[in-house]
């Protein structure tokens, strides 16, 4: 007789959440298809050596399995250190790890997001190009270092000036980090995600890279048509009004 108790109901819970995360990670960073066919094969194996015990092709495929972990940690490594970051932060230690980097109330930090739509404003009725990104809880420590580091209060005229078109760092990114503006001309990874329209260039790749690899906000003003985008999760929203860019950051920015 098969019992079903309490534990049994746990454990499926338990492999059901880290199923629905780790297909949510694999679809933000564009490895979606990678996580289905390795999924598929997990389930063919089962089949194969749980189910229909078929001793040769199973051993073969258990020979697969057992090197394949490693592979896959080493080809999805960005996507587990994300994993344990987000897992560190934001699951029940959310609290605590906020009080390690981030020194204002949230209210405050809210702040610094009207100075950040005006110069979008602004950039934006000059077709002026901007990419601005805004860290949450994963570090862009790395990303700052690939530029020059400014540490300045978040200024809508200090933004404007440096995306200025003859500006040594206007065709980077700038970071923003707790109110800050840390670091200006950083260079950040570019989405290889087929899905984007043809007609996006590369700061918008940048951006919706950036948001692929990390929890941050991006933001990008079109030098072409000036129209105000941000890239969030993997997931690009075009298009937006001033109005729509203040919700979007005030409802996202923790």
């Amino acid at each position: 007789m098969i019992s079903f108790g309490i534990k049994d109901l746990i454990d499926i819970l338990l492999v059901a959440v880290l199923l629905y995360y780790t297909y949510r990670s694999m679809k933000e960073s564009g490895a979606l298809n990678i996580f289905v066919g390795v999924f598929a094969f997990i389930m063919v194996w089962v089949v194969v050596d749980k189910i229909l015990g078929m001793k040769l092709l199973g051993t073969i495929m258990d020979r697969i399995i057992d090197s394949g972990i490693f592979i896959l940690i080493i080809i999805f490594q960005d996507q587990i250190k994300r994993f344990l970051t987000e897992l560190g932060s934001k699951r029940g230690w959310k609290s605590i790890s906020k009080l390690w980097h981030s020194g204002q109330p949230k209210n405050a930090r809210k702040k610094w997001v009207m100075p950040i739509v005006y110069a979008c404003m602004s950039l934006s009725k000059s077709k002026t190009g901007a990419l601005i990104v805004i860290r949450q809880n994963f570090s862009l420590e790395d990303y700052e270092h690939s530029g020059d580091i400014i540490n300045a209060e978040v200024n809508n005229r200090l933004l404007e000036n440096i995306f200025f078109k003859n500006s040594p760092l206007h065709d980077g990114a700038v970071i923003i980090d707790d109110g800050k503006i840390k670091a200006a001309g950083c260079i950040l990874p570019v989405s290889h995600d087929t899905s984007l329209p043809k007609y996006l260039g590369l700061r918008h790749r940048s951006a919706l890279g950036i948001s692929q690899a990390t929890d941050a906000i991006a933001i990008v003003v079109s030098e072409e048509t000036g129209n105000i985008s941000y890239a969030h999760r993997g997931e690009m929203h075009l298009k937006l009004s001033s109005t729509d860019l203040d919700r979007a950051l005030s409802n996202l920015i923790e």
